[in-house]
């Protein structure tokens, strides 16, 4: 699955015409393979949810250019859907930005989200984040723009000052980026719809809502974020907690109970699992080739 150039075409044309687009999060093979049967048109490699898989610990701008790139690339070769992915602030300056666009671009990407905050970066729905200056933000953005090979990559800028600096200062931002040549405005954590409405007025780029269930932005149904004028609705963290949960209940059962007999979880058909794993690939050529 190498078609990357056609996939990032079909979702470029996509946002351009402002389709409604809902996107999961996707942070390991598992869930990227099981979100890639469901159907849509697009998949989000979530910063958050990556790191936790990856490494066990919080999304605090602990993880490197090196394991997000190389995560990405594993996700773009192993999905048919386009991949938006998390890039984080670049991960340095704004000669690391260049390199983390080029690198993202080569593993496979559809599309890439940058940020303005100060690194170490944290969580966009979580306490104490701190943003680099405007003219910096901008400029972040400007050489991402620049670095790309395709127009066709397309450059998702994310701004997180709306908390530490206030709803006005989170929308001057967004115009500016939207000047600055960015494809997709994306206002980290609104916090109430009038919010959202004021983010759609100040762009006439497409707009990503990033809809956290227990965070700061209130998630709301698709039709009314398809009537506010919404284009992508973007639920990183439903994989990841669903699968959370349902892991959490299956071991705590499995530990009182001794065995998986009359699971209170639903268990994935062995059969089904191991087929979506690529198992009937390798038995074929086990046959093919056996003494």
């Amino acid at each position: 699955m190498t078609d990357f150039a056609a996939r990032r075409a079909a979702l470029a044309a996509r946002l351009r015409a402002r389709e409604f687009t809902v996107v999961p999060g996707i942070f390991d093979m598992i869930s990227a393979k099981i979100a890639d049967r469901a159907g849509f048109p697009a998949l989000y490699m979530t910063g958050y949810g990556t790191v936790a898989s990856l490494l066990g610990l919080p999304d605090a701008g602990l993880a490197t250019y090196t394991e997000m790139v190389e995560r990405a690339g594993r996700f773009a070769h192993g999905i048919a859907a386009p991949l938006i992915a998390d890039a984080d602030t670049g991960y340095g300056g704004l000669l690391n930005i260049r390199h983390t666009v080029r690198g993202y671009e080569a593993a496979g990407v559809a599309a890439i989200q940058l940020e303005d905050q100060e690194f170490p970066k944290k969580c966009g729905h979580t306490p104490g984040k701190r943003v680099v200056p405007l003219r910096e933000a901008v400029r972040r953005i400007e050489v991402a723009v620049d670095s790309r090979s395709s127009a066709d990559l397309l450059i998702v800028a994310r701004t997180d000052a709306r908390a530490p600096l206030g709803l006005d200062e989170a929308l001057r931002r967004a115009e500016a980026f939207d000047r600055a040549g960015a494809d997709v405005i994306f206002v980290e954590a609104p916090e109430s719809e009038a919010e959202i409405e004021a983010v759609l007025r100040v762009t006439s780029k497409p707009v990503l809502l990033n809809l956290v269930e227990g965070g700061t932005t209130p998630v709301l149904a698709p039709e009314r974020l398809r009537a506010l004028g919404v284009t992508v609705a973007l639920h990183p963290t439903a994989g990841f907690l669903a699968a959370a949960e349902a892991m959490r209940r299956g071991y705590a059962a499995l530990r009182e109970r001794g065995t998986t007999l009359h699971s209170p979880v639903p268990l994935h058909d062995f059969r089904a699992f191991s087929e979506m794993m690529g198992f009937p690939e390798v038995w074929a050529f086990d046959a093919r080739w056996a003494e």
